[in-house]
């Protein structure tokens, strides 16, 4: 009886990595290790630990800093589910360059937001809520769930046009060097930043706001 329940327990965690690899999709994190994954401008994984299968944070560890993958990567899907702790902040960056001239990830990548919308202290404006093109383009809906629950992304990225998925649903779409993104860039924090956004090719990172955070399911498919 207990080897029939541990099966059955074990079957929607395998049904998803075998249904997610069968579409092209490969695992950045094995559930059980940090391999694969480093803090930015550090080796190891600092305060990011594996706790149930997921990468989480502990904002009073020592070695805090953004967790980014070992690869670069250009033309993509991402798939993974966040879950924030209450009042909490973090975000999903990509097109990040490594380099010690730059000491934060946000200097040269883009971000999606992770964000408890109810009471983190950064949600009064509509392009820093959880699912915006951080500080550039709002979410078309708030579909994120609250804080203590998973949330599901989808981030595509090919030949500069991105297009977020939240919880099922299509929230952000816009093209990387458009009129659209260069109105959205002047009007943005970013615009005098001479660095940022100008990497295709770079690392996915997983934001250390002094959160806790957690991350799980990521998956990869190359475009």
């Amino acid at each position: 009886m207990k080897k029939t329940l541990l099966s059955l327990m074990a079957i929607p965690a395998l049904h998803f990595a075998v249904s997610a690899q069968s579409k092209g999709f490969k695992p950045l994190f094995d559930g059980k290790t940090t391999t694969g994954w480093h803090t930015y401008l550090k080796t190891g994984s600092g305060a990011w630990k594996v706790v149930d299968g997921a990468l989480q944070l502990d904002p009073k560890a020592e070695g805090q800093g953004d967790l980014i993958t070992d690869g670069e990567y250009e033309n993509y899907e991402l798939k993974l589910d966040w879950k924030i702790s209450e009042t909490g902040n973090s975000g999903i960056i990509f097109g990040v360059h490594e380099d010690p001239k730059f000491n934060e990830t946000y200097l040269t990548g883009i971000e999606m937001q992770v964000l408890d919308n109810a009471k983190a202290s950064d949600n009064k404006l509509a392009n820093h809520l959880a699912g915006s093109l951080y500080d550039m383009k709002a979410p078309s809906a708030d579909v994120t769930k609250p804080a203590g629950e998973w949330n599901s992304v989808v981030l595509r990225k090919k030949n500069g046009h991105l297009t977020f998925w939240l919880n099922g649903t299509k929230i952000v779409e816009t093209e990387i060097g458009s009129d659209e993104w260069k109105e959205m860039l002047a009007k943005s924090k970013f615009k005098n930043w001479t660095d940022f956004a100008k990497y295709p090719k770079g690392h996915i990172a997983l934001q250390d706001h002094n959160h806790e955070v957690a991350f799980r399911n990521i998956y990869i498919k190359q475009l």
